[in-house]
């Protein structure tokens, strides 16, 4: 578990390391203003100031100081490097800025299989710390992202998922509801359709809380918790079922943005929903070409067992509209053709609410937590036309793929409920600073600024 209270300390003049943060376009002239002795230092380190880099001066006492020019990037990534790189010890910024969320970040680990590797803790200090609390927050919710999907399904499947929610809804005084068994065959079949093969202990399960005043504003945050994924009996192959630890990302997001909420205490009734199922292959396993009856009462012929994660989410999303919410966001490592169309980096966001599109747009832009919108074209929706049901749930062709996923689970969202879709790959394939390989938040941050600005009093 990632514990960031202690990076981020009160300066009340306790000896530290300087960091001049000085920007790449002002390098010259700040070198210009340099000592010759600080000059051959640098020189000696061959620092150019190349945006990214730092340099260790010394001077006459042992207490040095850092140089560093901050990333081309933009967003809060300042400063991850530095965490990352400098030795353990006590800093504090004397010169320009730099968000302490990546210096926070940059010290991330998972290590609940191994010791974390590193020489110890990089302090930053601050001159208000108390106003750095919701970067606290904000950098353990995203943590907490990292270590649900960083963990294997092994030590993460459906009853985990809903203990994790029973911990946050302890947290913050909420209430958690968890449907299984023949409630969730009898009322949910669609959940229990594609976590039927699953071992007993790792039956299907929808879990839900409730938190905040009845009367207040009703927000549903829903998350896929497909906890492993096999694809079904459509299997996936081995390269392909590799990273299937993190099907149950789009959950992952959902408790951090509750956490959130529910921690900075805005008025709304939140409603959080996560199907949890594991996708596997048994006699009991349904079928490519059943048809499959949904809470909403559509049928959908299942033409792929592997496109299941729209399947669990359906079902959901009907139960988050009966409560009459004015907005559901809904997270989900949902399809591959999202990756093909936008890469790891960058998920699709589908909505047909131009205005929260903008606000969430704007939110990512300013944030570094980008998103990209992608159209809910209308003219696709033939493409889920079935011969025998009411819908397919994965068209023949795999045109558009994301968009026509989103399109099914348009289905299943009242008409008149603002609603947004974010299809998060959930993993980095590369590190960055900031941002080791592995499991990640995406959207995250510009979900939550925009519900601040929605419901904060």
């Amino acid at each position: 578990m990632n514990r960031f209270d202690d990076l981020l300390l009160p300066d009340r003049g306790q000896p530290a390391h300087a960091i001049e943060v000085i920007p790449a376009e002002d390098h010259e002239v700040w070198l210009g203003d340099q000592s010759v002795a600080t000059r051959a230092q640098l020189a000696a380190q061959r620092f150019t100031g190349k945006p990214g880099s730092h340099a260790i001066m010394t001077g006459d006492d042992a207490n040095w100081r850092v140089v560093a020019v901050p990333p081309a990037e933009a967003g809060p990534w300042a400063l991850a490097r530095l965490a990352e790189g400098l030795p353990a010890g006590t800093y504090r910024i004397t010169q320009g800025t730099g968000d302490p969320l990546g210096w926070l970040l940059g010290q991330y680990r998972f290590d609940r299989y191994r010791p974390a590797q590193g020489e110890g803790p990089r302090i930053l200090l601050t001159q208000d710390v108390g106003t750095h609390a919701e970067t606290l927050r904000v950098a353990a919710a995203t943590a907490w992202v990292r270590d649900l999907v960083n963990t294997p399904a092994g030590d993460l499947g459906p009853a985990d998922l809903e203990a994790e929610a029973e911990a946050l809804a302890k947290r913050h005084g909420a209430v958690v509801t968890v449907r299984r068994g023949d409630e969730i065959a009898q009322g949910y079949p669609m959940i229990h359709a594609v976590g039927r093969a699953a071992a007993r202990d790792r039956a299907p399960r929808l879990i839900e809380l409730q938190w905040g005043d009845p009367a207040a504003p009703r927000l549903a945050i829903v998350g896929k918790g497909v906890c492993f994924d096999t694809g079904g009996l459509d299997l996936k192959p081995s390269a392909g079922m590799r990273l299937m630890k993190k099907d149950m990302g789009g959950a992952a997001h959902a408790l951090a943005l509750a956490e959130l909420v529910m921690a900075a205490a805005l008025p709304v009734r939140l409603h959080l929903l996560i199907p949890a199922v594991e996708n596997a292959v048994s006699g009991d396993s349904f079928r490519p070409g059943d048809v499959l009856r949904s809470r909403a009462g559509l049928t959908v012929e299942n033409t792929n067992t592997d496109a299941e994660g729209r399947l669990i989410l359906g079902d959901a999303l009907t139960r988050a509209g009966e409560e009459k919410p004015e907005l559901i966001l809904n997270f989900a490592t949902l399809t591959g053709a999202a990756r093909v169309a936008l890469g790891p980096d960058l998920p699709p966001l589908f909505t047909d609410d131009d205005a929260l599109a903008q606000d969430l747009l704007d939110a990512g832009t300013a944030l570094g937590d980008p998103l990209w919108r992608l159209p809910l074209w209308d003219g696709y929706d033939d493409m889920l036309k079935s011969d025998v049901a009411d819908l397919v749930n994965a068209p023949d062709g795999g045109f558009a793929g994301a968009v026509t996923a989103a399109l099914f689970l348009r289905r299943f969202v009242p008409k008149d409920t603002a609603w947004a879709h974010m299809d998060v790959f959930a993993w980095r394939p590369t590190p960055k600073p900031g941002r080791p390989k592995g499991g990640d938040a995406f959207a995250l941050r510009a979900c939550y600024r925009v519900l601040k600005a929605r419901y904060a009093k």
